[in-house]
């Protein structure tokens, strides 16, 4: 008789659970964004001659659009009445002054940056940068003094990402999953953000801390350079108010989880 075969018996196999993306993974656009600072910043490398004179290019002044001036031309010409609007969010004064501004930015700046997607993300850091300026020219008319560095943008970026924030499931939230779907969870009406206590407490600090700033001409990036908190509170209204104009993600139904709700077991 020919011997038995032997049968293998095997268990079956599940499927792996799908990859979850850490949330604190930098998306490409937001990579994109640090690289081109960083590049930028180069400049220091530049003569020192070569270096001011690549701020005062770039770099928004306000005593440029003053109408009053007489035979005194600024560095750019006219085309640097409409660029530096942009382009000075994309200098700073030192490293300091970039970790700062990457340190608020890492966080907000990662969830819009994966919501919004490339195009959506760096239009938004402009406009909310053009806000900033335009906040700084309105308080700062005859200021001849350069302003640089993207704190506009970065405040601008943190009041967007606060309308889906604090949403059950999304990145500040106490449930929530992996960084692309807690970036994608529908984002709170600016009436319904309004009235949501964490959302207001939110407000509160950031608008006490840019108070103290302003109050206090605390200093921070170069020695001797005040913090332009007007831009910052610029930047961050239009990026509070202009979300929805950017925002791909359909919006939430009126009886959409917000942070006050419970999770499964309870918890809120």
């Amino acid at each position: 008789m020919d011997p038995l075969e032997s049968q293998s018996y095997s268990s079956p196999v599940e499927p792996p659970d799908a990859p979850h993306e850490p949330i604190l993974t930098l998306p490409g656009a937001l990579t994109a964004y640090i690289a081109l600072i960083a590049a930028i910043h180069l400049r220091v490398l530049l003569p020192v001659e070569l270096e001011n004179w690549t701020i005062d290019v770039f770099g928004f002044i306000p005593k440029r659009y003053d109408s009053t001036l007489l035979n005194i031309t600024f560095p750019g010409g006219a085309g640097a009445k409409v660029w530096t609007f942009v382009t000075y969010s994309l200098l700073h004064a030192n490293l300091s002054h970039i970790g700062f501004n990457l340190l608020w930015l890492l966080p907000f700046g990662s969830a819009l940056a994966r919501r919004f997607g490339a195009v959506r993300f760096f239009v938004f850091m402009a406009v909310t940068a053009a806000a900033g300026a335009v906040a700084h020219l309105v308080t700062h008319e005859h200021a001849i003094a350069p302003m640089i560095g993207a704190s506009a943008s970065v405040s601008g970026a943190m009041a967007a990402a606060i309308r889906f924030a604090f949403v059950r499931g999304s990145f500040l939230s106490f449930h929530r999953g992996d960084a692309d779907a807690a970036a994608k969870v529908p984002a709170l009406s600016l009436s319904r953000a309004l009235r949501n206590a964490r959302v207001l407490g939110f407000l509160a600090v950031w608008f006490g801390v840019n108070i103290i700033f302003g109050l206090g001409s605390i200093s921070i990036g170069a020695e001797g350079a005040s913090v332009a908190w007007q831009a910052h509170i610029g930047g961050f209204l239009a990026g509070l108010m202009l979300f929805s104009l950017f925002d791909p993600v359909p919006r939430a139904t009126p009886h959409a989880a917000d942070a006050s709700w419970p999770d499964e077991s309870g918890r809120v």
